[in-house]
């Protein structure tokens, strides 16, 4: 499979880049900086491109079969609702422009829901991450009206960072609009993991249209 793959050198792409092509698929790995990603590979191509360039952005990931945005606009962007807003449906025109049909956009956990209620909107979501939680949730509305592409929003789970360091144990339980929890109330997930979770969807076509999330 050929899949483009935007924001390759954060957190979250890095690890999509590397499951991906341990399963042996063609990666075009996009990013401002392509210095910033450090895996190689025979079947790695780097391109760099700056997201609100659409014409450019069309140009990287033409030809692919699919393509999964990891972008981030930075979490000490002082602008980061609106350069969150404008990078995501850049993003999208984008893959439009090329006329690939499958796109999947990775979100946030915020905007799973509990009880009816979004977690961005409720009374214990952490204030320093509100902008960019509330930007992702409010792309998603936009997104859900999107007719022409094979799109996917997936939320990681509620607890998915840096701090994780159970790796890849390639186990996951899928959920939908509302997070997964373990039996001890949480929901918990590896980057590592999520990036099998990625790669098996891609793989299997197992949701069209619509949010899906997975934890352990």
């Amino acid at each position: 499979m050929k899949v483009a793959l935007i924001g390759a050198s954060g957190f979250v792409g890095a690890a999509i880049l590397k499951e991906l092509l341990s399963r042996g698929n063609e990666v075009t790995a996009i990013a401002r900086d392509v210095n910033k990603i450090e895996t190689e590979g025979d079947k790695l191509t780097k391109k760099q491109a700056d997201v609100l360039d659409t014409d450019k952005l069309a140009e990287a990931v033409k030809g692919a079969d699919a393509v999964v945005s990891a972008f981030n606009a930075g979490w000490a962007n002082p602008n980061l609702y609106a350069d969150t807003i404008k990078g995501a449906e850049a993003i999208q025109k984008g893959v439009k422009v090329a006329g690939v049909k499958r796109y999947i956009f990775i979100g946030g956990a915020g905007t799973l829901q509990i009880d009816g209620n979004q977690i961005v909107d409720g009374p214990d979501f952490p204030e320093a991450y509100k902008p960019g939680a509330t930007a992702v949730r409010d792309y998603f509305n936009t997104l859900k009206n999107e007719t022409e592409l094979d799109w996917l929003f997936f939320s990681p789970a509620i607890e998915m960072h840096q701090g994780i360091t159970t790796g890849r144990t390639g186990k996951y339980r899928l959920g939908k609009t509302s997070p997964v929890f373990n039996e001890d109330g949480r929901s918990i997930l590896s980057v590592e993991d999520l990036a099998v979770v990625i790669a098996d969807e891609l793989e299997n076509n197992a949701h069209y249209q619509e949010q899906f999330t997975a934890a352990y």
